[in-house]
């Protein structure tokens, strides 16, 4: 089997889907990328048996077959060649690939690409068809609140529920939780499903930047998106997700509006001198002024620094981790954010003033204990 392709689209492809791949596999073949040469087109997979995603690009060739290509060494030998068309000559019966360049020839063995895991299909599934800004936005505002404890499933994805009125994306970890609803994402038959993390960071940083259009396709066992030359298949997470609205504080009276990157940028400076361990800061609000203060007993490190806004309420002092905090309005665009508040051991639901109309975007995070 013999074809030629440009050094610069096979590395981008092939980047783009390497991040599937699990650097200490149990089995060597998940280490590979399968090649399928077919009709003048390349497509490159890769697979951890959880999440799986291929490309495909235009060559010269006129042959059909498959080979397994160790990923590695391969990614390492593109990226050091400048863009000129490559020649791959692959042995099917020993496996062997050569590869010349214009200046070098380079020797590697493949594996049996019957070896290599078979990629699910879609069947009995529900599709939807969005544009690519539109998810990758939904997912960036989601994605960070994800919790990494193995220990409970069900929270180390996003859940998404889709009917014929909207989508709701809901991540949470039990210390901030956020709450997408978007009325533009409609499905025509009404279901929930848990995406894993890894698959969505391969998604969202795959994701073209314009309003191409995705096909997003699920059943009960997997989850298919297709966008532009690139697939993505992920396994769903098999678990019941927490009852998320029960959490979110319903009576909030006092409610604090400040500029977001004001508020933003204050946090940065004083959580740069509070505790290590739990980056408590304290707002203090007070008519229209907003005190936010930190300290370090151990180091004898304190900060504080005053914001004009906009409160209506009791005042209050109440302690935030500033992490928390300043990861939320990082993924906001809004020029000012409000707080409802009720008391200093209740949750805190921050949401943005400027928003479309097509989504209501919640996000909630709870207090630390204030320091005596």
């Amino acid at each position: 089997m013999k074809f030629i392709v440009s050094t610069t689209s096979l590395l981008k492809s092939l980047q783009m889907i390497s991040g599937v791949i699990n650097t200490n596999s149990v089995l060597p073949i998940l280490e590979d990328f399968l090649f399928e040469i077919k009709d003048g087109k390349l497509t490159g997979f890769a697979t951890d048996l959880e999440t799986s995603m291929s490309t495909e690009i235009r060559v010269e060739s006129k042959e059909t077959g498959r080979i397994a290509i160790p990923a590695r060494i391969l990614l390492d030998t593109l990226k050091t060649l400048p863009e000129q068309p490559l020649t791959f000559k692959v042995d099917t019966k020993t496996f062997g690939v050569e590869i010349t360049s214009e200046t070098g020839k380079y020797k590697l063995s493949g594996e049996n690409p019957d070896d290599f895991p078979k990629i699910p299909q879609p069947e009995a599934v529900t599709e939807i068809n969005l544009a690519a800004n539109l998810l990758s936005n939904s997912i960036s505002r989601t994605l960070f609140a994800v919790s990494n404890d193995d220990l409970r499933p069900a929270m180390t994805g996003v859940l998404l529920k889709v009917d014929n009125e909207g989508t709701t994306f809901v991540s949470t970890d039990a210390h901030k939780l956020v709450r997408l609803v978007r009325s533009d994402i409609k499905a025509s038959k009404a279901s929930q499903f848990i995406l894993p993390k890894k698959a969505l960071s391969l998604l969202k940083s795959g994701l073209p930047s314009s309003e191409a259009s995705v096909n997003v396709s699920y059943n009960k066992s997997n989850a298919f998106f297709s966008f532009e030359n690139t697939k993505l298949i992920c396994r769903l997470i098999d678990a019941t997700y927490p009852d998320y609205n029960a959490v979110i504080p319903q009576n909030n009276p006092n409610k604090l509006t400040v500029s977001r990157l004001e508020f933003q940028n204050a946090l940065r400076r004083i959580s740069i001198y509070s505790n290590k361990t739990t980056y408590q800061v304290i707002l203090s609000i007070a008519g229209s002024e907003l005190k936010i203060s930190a300290q370090d007993l151990d180091f004898s490190n304190e900060a504080n620094e005053r914001l004009i806004c906009n409160y209506e309420g009791n005042d209050m002092d109440i302690a935030f981790n500033a992490r928390f905090l300043i990861e939320m309005l990082g993924v906001l665009d809004s020029n000012e954010i409000e707080i409802e508040l009720s008391t200093p051991t209740r949750a805190g639901v921050l949401r943005p003033v400027d928003k479309a109309d097509s989504e209501d975007l919640l996000m909630l995070v709870m207090p630390v204990m204030i320091n005596a």
